[in-house]
């Protein structure tokens, strides 16, 4: 059943998670420059070592809009660049996502789509202090931006220290 649940929900968080990607990635034009001249290209994100206790992770499969922004696919042209992320620990992964950590990742296809994708991932940050701005001002939005990331940076070592502490 919890399967069923799965593949119900899967793909509204992958459009949520598209719509979030392609806020940050539209804030910045020579992010959507760089991203244009391949419209059409498909990447395809896979979570590896992915913990059998949980439900499995879906891929997700995007591609390039002519825009320069992702559009989510339902499956994965043959062509497709293939960006594999360690998840072993998907709570550290979330968390160090949070830091701006970057996971390991193994990568297969076309080098210079591969190179672009990395140059976004190295370059692009969630401006959350600005988005926080529009909606409470300026000064409230920095102060909890603050606050929020200390709590992630916490949480991360938490959970760093945590599976330290696992046998190997």
């Amino acid at each position: 059943m919890l399967q069923e649940w799965t593949a119900l929900v899967a793909p509204a968080v992958q459009d949520r998670l598209v719509l979030l990607l392609n806020h940050v990635i539209s804030r910045e034009s020579v992010a959507t420059a760089r991203l244009a001249p391949f419209a059409g290209r498909a990447v395809v994100l896979h979570l590896e070592n992915w913990p059998g206790l949980l439900p499995a992770a879906p891929d997700l499969v995007l591609a390039v809009t002519p825009a320069g922004l992702w559009e989510r696919l339902d499956a994965a042209p043959a062509d497709a660049l293939r960006i594999g992320l360690d998840a072993s620990n998907p709570a550290l992964a979330a968390l160090g996502a949070l830091t701006g950590e970057r996971p390991k990742v193994s990568v297969q296809g076309d080098a210079a789509f591969a190179g672009e994708i990395n140059w976004l991932i190295a370059n692009l940050r969630w401006d959350i202090a600005d988005d926080l701005a529009a909606l409470v001002g300026p000064a409230p939005a920095h102060q909890l931006a603050r606050w929020g990331r200390a709590v992630a940076q916490a949480l991360a070592g938490l959970a760093r220290s945590a599976s330290s502490l696992r046998p190997r």
